[in-house]
């Protein structure tokens, strides 16, 4: 069954006086893109979880966030920026010998200044933290792949109703094809008998040629393609890999074929069937955006 490109996935756990929470969410992309947001000091889970992003997902925007938040020890640490300091002691040197002031450059001073010594939720480098960490992350990808799959289910009902709904238009055209090829017919021979005042002069070849003409009107090869992409449409609906360009690919012969069908049948039935054949489609269309 198909899979739908969005979904939503969260986990939470406990670290110390603190806490870890990995949301997961994805949205509807061309291909698959996946981002991943962690603390500095765990980039080197990236790699794992993007290996697991793409064992989910095919197609879609996949977007995973770490969060740590903590108490008052634990999951918080104090970052120091050493380089800065330094940066910051030189130019205040470099100032005091331009203008000739006196005074001391202690470690009060610095403290005072910005970004030197800052509080974080970052926490030390725990490998026991960042196993948690991927252990969430893997826990909230599986959500988010359920979730997904769940919504595809949805997505696969709207679509095979609204296919059998197209189907019975489809029959409709159908069984007035035929009538409208003879009326056609009719129709014609009975304008040339006007123009010839009632005179012909070679019945035979006038009906061949009123047989040619109907036949250029006749839309039983656009019938039986259009029932072609219906049935592997929904074949692929029901199939287990990922369809959304398939479909979407269908949903471009089945329009090219109802299109024609329109434009080939001069009659106000079938034209009347074929608009809502295309505003059927179009729904189609919108709701396979969002299949995987």
């Amino acid at each position: 069954m198909i899979t739908s490109m969005t979904g939503f996935g969260r986990r939470q756990g406990v670290w110390l006086d603190g806490t870890v929470t990995i949301e997961v969410r994805s949205v509807n992309h061309r291909f698959l893109e996946a981002s991943i947001r962690l603390p500095r000091l765990m980039g080197s889970l990236e790699e794992s979880f993007k290996k697991a992003v793409h064992e989910h997902c095919s197609r879609g925007r996949v977007e995973l966030t770490v969060s740590l938040q903590g108490g008052r020890g634990g999951a918080r640490s104090l970052q120091l920026d050493a380089g800065l300091a330094k940066q910051y002691y030189q130019s205040l040197r470099a100032l005091q010998r331009t203008l000739k002031l006196g005074g001391s450059i202690d470690i009060g001073l610095l403290a005072g200044f910005r970004d030197i010594i800052v509080l974080s939720d970052q926490p030390v480098d725990d490998p026991k933290l960042a196993k948690l960490v991927e252990k969430l992350g893997l826990q909230a990808l599986r959500d988010l792949a359920g979730m997904r799959k769940k919504e595809g289910a949805l997505l696969a009902q709207d679509l095979l109703s609204r296919l059998k709904t197209i189907g019975e238009l489809k029959h409709q055209v159908a069984e007035r094809a035929p009538a409208v090829s003879q009326e056609s017919f009719a129709r014609m021979k009975e304008r040339v008998k006007k123009l010839l005042n009632g005179e012909i002069p070679d019945t035979p070849r006038l009906n061949q040629e009123l047989a040619i003409y109907a036949d250029r009107g006749d839309i039983t090869e656009e019938l039986v393609r259009l029932d072609a992409h219906m049935i592997h449409f929904q074949q692929t609906v029901h199939g287990a890999q990922p369809a959304g360009k398939t479909l979407d690919f269908l949903l471009q012969e089945m329009g090219r074929e109802i299109n024609t069908i329109g434009s080939k049948a001069n009659d106000a039935a079938i034209t009347a069937a074929v608009v809502q054949m295309k505003a059927e489609l179009e729904r189609i269309r919108e709701q396979v955006q969002n299949v995987e």
